[in-house]
C-alpha cells in the first residue's frame, strides 16, 4: 500500500480566444471569482477579473507520494483543462506551482 500525500496547487493561465458569449459570461461572475472567493478545493475555485487577462484555478489533490509533485501538477491542469473546454473558455498554456502539504515544515512560535 502506498502512501497518499495531499497537494495544494495553483493553476495559473492566460485568456486566450474568448468568445463575446463566454467574455460577456466571465464578466457577469467576476464579483463572485475575486480574491474572497480563493480557496483550496478539490473541485477547483477559479479566480479572475474584470480585465480578463489572466485567471487561476486552485485545487486540493491528493495521490501516491511515489509520484510527486510533477503528478499532481498534472492532476490538476487536467481537470482546469477540462472545466475550461466544459465552460466554452479559450486559454494559453497552463503552468503549475505545487506544494506538498504532507512535508511542508510549519514553524509554531513559542509562547513566551
Amino acid at each position: 500500500m502506498s502512501t497518499q500525500h495531499t497537494y495544494r496547487v495553483i493553476v495559473r493561465g492566460t485568456w486566450d480566444g474568448l468568445t463575446d458569449e463566454a467574455r460577456a459570461r466571465l464578466l457577469a461572475e467576476v464579483e463572485a471569482h475575486g480574491l474572497s472567493a480563493m480557496r483550496f478545493c478539490e473541485e477547483g475555485s477559479l479566480s479572475y477579473d474584470a480585465a480578463l487577462k489572466h485567471f487561476s484555478y486552485r485545487f486540493v489533490v491528493v495521490s501516491d507520494a511515489r509520484d510527486g509533485e510533477e503528478m499532481a501538477a498534472a492532476i490538476a491542469e487536467d481537470r482546469a483543462g477540462t472545466a475550461l473546454r466544459e465552460g466554452g473558455y479559450g486559454h494559453g498554456e497552463l503552468r503549475s506551482t505545487v506544494t506538498d502539504m504532507d512535508t511542508m515544515k510549519i514553524n509554531h512560535r513559542s509562547r513566551r
